[in-house]
């Protein structure tokens, strides 16, 4: 992810992740591995599917796929501070 000039308003960040979500959703690649989207969300995988099949799975939720690349700072878009001035 490129490094915000200045922290990003919740506005800005539901704006990114909202984004990224629909980018993914249409077929993008991922910005985190299947083994990492494995280890976040073990505890709903298993939930879902029980122990034995929680290993063979992994997220496809867009929207918790996006929002874990913004935490783990990976996505490649950034808001332009100054298009606020205008």
């Amino acid at each position: 992810m490129v490094t915000p000039v200045r922290q990003h308003t919740r506005f800005e960040k539901a704006r990114i992740i909202g984004a990224r979500a629909l980018q993914i959703s249409m077929g993008a690649p991922l910005y985190v591995s299947e083994e990492e989207l494995r280890e976040n969300f073990m505890e709903e995988l298993v939930q879902l599917y029980g122990t034995e099949d929680a290993q063979a799975r992994f997220v496809l939720d867009p929207l918790k796929i996006a929002m874990l690349e913004y935490e783990s700072h990976r996505i490649p878009i950034d808001v332009d501070p100054h298009a606020e001035e205008e």
